[in-house]
């Protein structure tokens, strides 16, 4: 298939963990039915030495030498994107498997529409071979700011050959036309780990561009294979991230219950660090993540 006529698409992984998960989502790529592409990977500070190497794709290794976490690391290879004139780019988490048509639907269906900035597939959980139900994990994404987070749809109400507007689209797997970033900047990195996707997406929409979920199109994600979930990490930072998420885009009235919320929800967690040993380290975690936000400290937990 020629490429002329057709935008070019820098595919941006970030590297952090396993190589075999990067490995499995490379080959996957390889399997693309469109031409004019380049794949980035991005090794976010694991200090391992690798090597990607591919008949079939074009690779790019950038080494970070540390961990500049998800927003981060990825504006790395975003720049280097940019620098070689990419029309879009796809941010893909490295253990995600791609099905062929991802690049060819996705692209039709930004460049039908000038309004369209950020655009994704649906995205299942990837399954032991021997379970044949697929589990959706991400339908789109909606945000509830009473509890300061982006929620993953995980329905499919909705005709699965029309496209929908959504209020933001995951990182895992996000298509992002150039212009769209030149117009609202990198990543926001002062979140280190979870939220950037969604405040980047939100600030695309107040630029008047357009979220949109591209149902039939699928890809398979080994869900939180890189963070341990409910972790002390994933809870400091899905506290601390989703109070700076909404301090910087939620309405004023909103923003007020939120940070009334906080002191009640602070008050809680101190009642359980006290009364509940087998609570403390959860209650740590939230009361750290609430501290932190309140005294402005953002980037990595440290």
């Amino acid at each position: 298939m020629s490429t002329i006529n057709q935008p070019k698409v820098f595919i941006i992984i970030l590297h952090y963990g396993d190589i075999k998960d990067t490995k499995e989502c490379l080959s996957s790529l390889e399997k693309l039915d469109y031409p004019n592409f380049e794949v980035v990977v991005v090794d976010n500070g694991t200090g391992k030495k690798f090597k990607v190497k591919s008949s079939k794709l074009k690779v790019k290794l950038i080494r970070n030498e540390e961990n500049l976490g998800f927003a981060g690391g990825n504006n790395v290879g975003i720049r280097y994107a940019l620098k070689h004139k990419a029309d879009y780019i796809l941010l893909l988490n490295n253990d995600t498997i791609v099905e062929p048509g991802l690049l060819k639907e996705l692209i039709r269906v930004g460049e039908s529409d000038k309004n369209i900035g950020i655009l994704g597939p649906i995205i299942y959980k990837k399954q032991d071979a021997r379970n044949k139900k697929q589990t959706i994990h991400f339908a789109g994404g909606k945000i509830n700011w009473l509890y300061t987070k982006g929620i993953h749809l995980q329905d499919t109400r909705y005709k699965i050959q029309d496209t929908n507007r959504v209020d933001y689209i995951t990182g895992a797997c996000m298509l992002v036309k150039r212009e769209v970033i030149e117009k609202i900047g990198l990543m926001p990195e002062e979140y280190f780990l979870y939220c950037e996707d969604v405040d980047w997406c939100l600030r695309a929409r107040r630029m008047g561009y357009k979220c949109v979920l591209v149902p039939w199109v699928k890809i398979w994600h080994k869900v939180s294979a890189s963070t341990k979930e409910f972790s002390f990490s994933y809870i400091y930072y899905h506290t601390r991230n989703g109070l700076l998420l909404a301090k910087r885009n939620a309405p004023f009235l909103i923003k007020i219950l939120v940070y009334l919320k906080s002191f009640w929800m602070l008050a809680k967690q101190i009642a359980k660090f006290i009364i509940l040993p087998s609570k403390r380290k959860w209650a740590k975690a939230i009361m750290r993540g609430i501290i932190d936000f309140y005294i402005a400290k953002t980037g990595q937990l440290k």
